[in-house]
């Protein structure tokens, strides 16, 4: 619940302070004193949209922090709980929990767990449709909860021996696809028939081609030059040959003459063998260009060297052999699948047979209870609509719907267009489901709006009703509804150096009759004493 709220720069608020107890909390006040500043002050707190132009005048800020107590809520979080958010007209958005900084999707997270807010906002777990199979269960009692805990065990046992066939491929499309691209791959890096260090040697074949013609220059001028220095160095050996036999000195010089003779001339025969390096055909050069372009193919595929694709295709050669091994065992988990999804299909029938029989239930209670609030024309309807596919639930979707008038068509909760119908609408569900539903606080708003008497008296008992097992926080100006309350708050304004201040303060038993006739009869006089006097004691 919560224990105290603490509102800082909303509106005509500048500073409030407001301590809260159990069962039902009534807020009653002048008109424009600031009440609804309250519930929109919840609003923000619980994660609702803000306006900038809600922040006082003057102010850079607005601030809104809360007290609550949770003793069995969460396994991670429970006790007591402080939850704040500030928001400054720069748009700086700062939300806490117990001091740690959240966003605003956590903060509406977690306080959609603590808080319904009933009236025009978006803060109503019951509008939304993923609880509304919950609502249902948990109003159907222990037989459906023990049904759907054995089908929780069947399901989650289904969704894991799904999740292994999807990652065995035991799908015959996805693992023919698998396959295929495999094969694919396999086969492309196979009759490429590559060799490691081809794209090198290719590479400097295509390097040579391009300077063909400057190699064969250069050959063809170094080949002449070494000819000619071949002729005279016969011319040098035939000189010193005349002289040789007069002494030792000139034959050692004839000799190494003679071997740079022989070495010019293996050099010149080593020239005119490279000429045939660079005689490549047009045909051959573009049979290296293509294979060189099919290299570079397979590198942005498989791997940045030949190495790498080599061990691509012996990892895809290994993995269609293991896709094709697995044919038995997934054969073994589609047959177990099979007796799982028997076992899911009888006891789905049953969970839905007994969700159908429960919503007749639920339909007529809330049915009657809307009919005590002046709504007879309305109709309550829970619509149970099998699925095709198995889900956490079973195999149904669960949702509520609402006709308003006579003859108008079912139409979801949230397309409830009035504030007054839409607080009536989930007090009556609310009454139903009052003890089982787990949300600890529920605020209401505009709850009176359009009704009086009978209907009145009706929502006052449905509010305390509610409040025995839940927080109820109501703004109202019905006397009926304020004299059922367990704790009294009287809102009301006043004007300090020419700027507006809402107040609020809990009213003792005296200033509570003297409240409930003020708004009975407008005025507290003894008659209206009486009778606020009679209908507390009613209360």
């Amino acid at each position: 619940m919560i224990t105290t709220l603490h509102i800082k720069n909303i509106g005509i608020i500048e500073d409030l302070n407001v301590e809260l107890s159990e069962g039902l909390n009534v807020f009653t006040g002048e008109t424009g004193a600031g009440k609804t500043l309250i519930i929109d002050a919840i609003n923000i707190i619980s994660g609702g949209r803000f306006s900038k132009e809600m922040i006082r005048r003057g102010e850079k800020y607005s601030f809104v922090e809360m007290n609550l107590f949770l003793p069995e809520y969460d396994n991670s979080i429970e006790g007591n709980i402080i939850v704040s958010r500030e928001i400054h007209t720069n748009g700086r958005n700062s939300c806490k929990i117990n001091g740690r900084l959240v966003t605003v999707t956590e903060l509406k997270s977690f306080m959609n767990g603590v808080i319904d807010i009933h009236g025009q906002n978006d803060n109503q777990k019951i509008l939304n449709p993923i609880y509304h199979i919950n609502y249902l269960d948990n109003f159907a009692g222990k037989e459906l909860k023990i049904l759907n805990k054995q089908y929780n065990e069947l399901y989650c046992e289904y969704c894991s021996l799904r999740k292994k066939l999807k990652e065995n491929l035991g799908d015959e499309k996805e693992k023919q696809r698998k396959l295929d691209l495999l094969q694919y791959e396999f086969d492309e890096i196979d009759s490429a028939n590559l060799k490691v260090g081809e794209d090198e040697e290719l590479k400097e074949k295509s390097k040579i081609f391009e300077n063909a013609e400057k190699i064969t220059l250069s050959i063809s001028e170094s080949s002449l030059c070494s000819q000619n220095a071949i002729d005279e160095i016969n011319s040098a050996i035939k000189a010193v040959e005349k002289i040789s036999h007069l002494d030792s000195k000139y034959d050692d010089k004839l000799s190494e003459l003679k071997n740079i003779y022989y070495e010019i001339e293996e050099f010149s025969r080593d020239l005119s063998y490279m000429t045939d390096d660079v005689d490549f055909s047009e045909d051959e050069r573009d049979e290296i260009e293509q294979r060189l372009d099919l290299i570079a193919s397979l590198k942005r595929k498989y791997g940045s060297s030949i190495e790498e694709i080599l061990e691509y295709k012996n990892k895809t050669e290994a993995e269609i052999d293991y896709i094709n091994n697995l044919d038995e065992e997934n054969s073994k988990l589609k047959k177990q699948l099979e007796i799982l999804e028997l076992k899911m299909g009888n006891l789905s029938g049953e969970i839905h047979k007994k969700r159908i029989d429960v919503s007749t239930i639920l339909n007529k209670k809330v049915n009657k209870e809307l009919s005590d609030l002046e709504m007879s024309s309305a109709k309550f309807t829970v619509n149970v609509e099998k699925t095709e596919e198995f889900n956490e639930y079973g195999k149904d979707k669960v949702q509520f719907y609402i006709s308003t008038n006579v003859g108008e068509d079912n139409k979801e909760l949230n397309k409830v267009v009035s504030g007054g119908e839409m607080s009536r609408i989930m007090l009556a569900i609310k009454t139903v489901l009052a003890n089982t539903d787990s949300t600890p606080v529920m605020v209401f708003d505009e709850i009176d709006t359009g009704i009086s008497g009978k209907a009145a008296k009706s929502v006052s008992q449905k509010l305390k009703l509610i409040g025995e097992n839940h927080q109820v926080i109501c703004i109202t100006h019905q006397p009926s509804i304020a004299a059922k309350g367990d704790n009294n708050y009287f809102i009301s304004k006043e004007t300090i150096n020419d700027r507006t201040h809402t107040q609020i303060k809990k009213l003792n038993e005296n200033e509570i009759i003297n409240e409930i006739a003020r708004i009975a009869n407008g005025d507290i006089t003894e008659i209206a004493l009486k009778h606020a006097l009679e209908l507390r004691k009613l209360a």
